[in-house]
C-alpha cells in the first residue's frame, strides 16, 4: 500500500467505527420476536451485519411476498432505540483528527440506510466526515463499488487515492471492485493489502504524524 497516493480515508460503520454485533443483535431480534420468529443464530448474524435492512428483511422473511408489515414493525420499534448499544472504537476521534491534520478527505461507506444520521448524531460524529454515502445514496450498496466510486467522483480522486477500511467480505470485494486500497479492521481471514486491530494501527499503516513521530 502506498501511503504517498492515500487522498481520502473512508469507513465501513459497524465493525470498524463501531461495535454493533450488541445493538444490531437486538434490534433484529425484536423485528423476529414480534413476528413469533426463534432469535438470529450466529449465521444469520453474520449476514445480516453485512447487508441492508432491505436485504436483511428478505433474508430473515423469504416465505412472505409482501414485506410491508415487517417494515411496519422497524418503524414502530425504531432503531435509534438500540444505537446507544452501539461501542464507539477507541482512538477513532483522535484517528479522524489526524486524518483531518494531514490533509485528508474523511469519508463514510456503510450498508446503513436512514439510520446513519442518528448514529453521528448520537455519538457526537456529525461533523467528523466530510462525505457520508449510505446504501440509500447508491443504486447498488457493497458488496458493489458504487459508494467508493461515488466517494472518487465528489473529490476527483484516482482509485489508488483511496483506502478504504472493513471488516467484512462486501467491504472486500467492494474495494477491489472500485480498486482501492483496502484495510482489513480485526479480521486477519479476509484478504486485504493491509491488517489492523485497532484505530492506532491504522493510523501507523497510514505513516500520519501523530502515530510515527
Amino acid at each position: 500500500m502506498d501511503t504517498a497516493l492515500i487522498k481520502a480515508v473512508v469507513f465501513d460503520c459497524d465493525g470498524v467505527m463501531f461495535d454493533t454485533a450488541r445493538a444490531n443483535r437486538i434490534f433484529y431480534n425484536d423485528v423476529l420476536v414480534g413476528f413469533n420468529k426463534p432469535p438470529l443464530d450466529d449465521e444469520q448474524f453474520i449476514n445480516v451485519h453485512m447487508m441492508t435492512v432491505k436485504a436483511a428483511v428478505e433474508y430473515l422473511f423469504p416465505e412472505m411476498d409482501d414485506h410491508r408489515p415487517v417494515y411496519e414493525m422497524i418503524k414502530r420499534i425504531g432503531y435509534e432505540s438500540v444505537v446507544p448499544f452501539m461501542l464507539m472504537e477507541p482512538g477513532l476521534i483522535e484517528l479522524l483528527d489526524a486524518i483531518k491534520q494531514a490533509g485528508m478527505v474523511r469519508g463514510v461507506a456503510t450498508n446503513r440506510t436512514n439510520t446513519m444520521e442518528n448514529v453521528l448524531i448520537e455519538h457526537k460524529l456529525k461533523t467528523a466526515f466530510d462525505i457520508v454515502v449510505t446504501a440509500s445514496d447508491v443504486a447498488h450498496p457493497k458488496p458493489f463499488p458504487d459508494q467508493l466510486e461515488k466517494i472518487m467522483g465528489a473529490y476527483a480522486l484516482l482509485p489508488r487515492q483511496i483506502v478504504f477500511i472493513g471488516d467484512s467480505i462486501y467491504d472486500k470485494k467492494a474495494a477491489e471492485s472500485a480498486g482501492t486500497w483496502f484495510i482489513a479492521f480485526k479480521h486477519p481471514g479476509l484478504q486485504a493489502h493491509a491488517h489492523a486491530v485497532s484505530m492506532d494501527e491504522v493510523g501507523e499503516l497510514l505513516k500520519l504524524n501523530k502515530y510515527n513521530s
